[in-house]
């Protein structure tokens, strides 16, 4: 593994300049994504925020004095402590508690967010490479095919029209090569962002686009549900929001005020020890109000778990059936689909040379051989993205989809 200098905006030298696999990758976004930063940020508050409401109150410290004359004079020096009531402090704690687990989570939502959106973005690249090797091979294709057509009409044995058509497949077919190279730039740069680094073409990277992510079982995503970090902080919004309905519940106990001091006489010089408790009188104001917003927004955050629970349950469905359409069509594809439609425009690439048929067909074997690695290739690529939303809602661990190295 290579080092990296977590102080660094820039990657290390060797990676720049280098090779990058999927894992290696992943490792990089983890270290250098600036909302990593941020989101540590926000649970080092959190954590501050759990601190300070451990703590007691402070006392409170009173000097009095009686008479500006000074051999009248009665000075009072008084040390009152308030003392929480109906379990205050613990409630406190609770509402810090579940707020910081609440950060947890949600920063183990942004891992899971980057590596599927790194995992997408590292495919991507794979894949518009893909299509401009294709596009540079379609470009030598139909250099060829113009070659042979010049040399027919040469001969007499085609019309100068099918020169003509060659010309212009020969010059869309380089239209399609400049625009997959900037596909492949843009690609690139996505992925860059994601890792601190703004070069668009310094990194090779290691991997295959057709290495096709496994389709977990259904019966697995299911067990896995419910560690869903999503639901999990939906889950943890309950517990806050009880928590803080308890911190309510609390104030309607009112605190005492315990008091300890000494009174002195000037005229006399007698001291008095002095003791007293205050205690308010709730009366009018009993925190009712305050009780009853609490209790209603836990019914809302209860609601709002349910439907968390829902969601992520109907987005895992159509998520893991995109995933296994998108594997099979891709199969399909790989076995039956190109390798027919190559052999089609094969066979009529070399009749054509010889005479036996019309640069028309040529160019409809390929348009279909286009057509058919297009949407193999998308299929790769819808794939790839399926299995990068699973990864989205599932705990980070629960599925492996692709092997744990760098070259895929």
């Amino acid at each position: 593994m290579l080092a990296v200098n977590l102080s660094s905006n820039k990657l290390p030298d060797t990676v720049a300049v280098g090779r990058l696999g999927l894992q290696e990758t992943l490792r990089l976004a983890q270290q250098y994504h600036p909302d990593i930063a941020a989101a540590k940020r926000e649970i080092a508050a959190t954590e501050a925020s759990l601190r300070q409401a451990g703590l007691l109150r402070n006392p409170e410290l009173v000097a009095m004095m009686e008479d500006a004359r000074t051999e009248n004079r009665n000075t009072t020096w008084q040390l009152n402590q308030a003392i929480e009531l109906g379990g205050k402090r613990r409630a406190r704690l609770s509402v810090a508690e579940s707020g910081l687990n609440i950060a947890k989570v949600e920063f183990a939502i942004m891992l899971n967010e980057i590596r599927a959106t790194v995992t997408t973005r590292f495919n991507e690249v794979l894949i518009a490479q893909e299509r401009q090797r294709l596009a540079l091979t379609s470009l030598e294709l139909t250099q060829r095919a113009y070659s042979a057509a010049k040399k027919q009409v040469t001969v007499g044995k085609v019309a100068p029209l099918e020169e003509s058509k060659a010309r212009v497949a020969q010059s869309s077919a380089q239209l399609e090569l400049a625009k997959s190279e900037s596909e492949l730039v843009i690609a690139r740069q996505r992925l860059h962002s994601m890792i601190g680094n703004n070069a668009t073409s310094s990194i090779e990277l290691v991997g295959r686009f057709d290495a096709l992510p496994v389709v977990p079982d259904s019966l697995d995503v299911e067990k896995q549900l419910m560690q869903s970090p999503q639901i999990i902080k939906a889950k943890i919004e309950v517990e806050k929001r009880a928590a803080m309905a308890d911190v309510e519940r609390s104030k309607q106990i009112p605190d005492i005020t315990l008091s300890l001091g000494a009174k002195r006489e000037q005229l006399t010089g007698r001291q008095q020890p002095m003791i007293g408790v205050s205690i308010p009188i709730s009366l009018f104001d009993r925190n009712q109000g305050n009780v009853q917003e609490t209790i209603s927004r836990l019914d809302k955050a209860k609601d709002e778990l349910q439907s968390t629970q829902i969601r992520v349950r109907n987005e895992l469905m159509q998520a893991q059936q995109r995933l296994r359409f998108a594997v099979d069509e891709a199969q399909l594809s790989k076995a039956d689909v190109l390798p027919n439609a190559q052999n089609a425009f094969d066979l009529a690439l070399k009749g054509f040379e010889f005479g036996k048929f019309g640069f028309l067909d040529v160019l409809d074997a390929q348009r279909s051989l286009l057509a058919a690695t297009a949407q193999y290739l998308r299929s790769c690529g819808d794939a790839h993205l399926a299995a990068a939303d699973i990864q989205r809602l599932l705990n980070d661990q629960a599925f492996e989809f692709y092997p744990a190295t760098d070259s895929f």
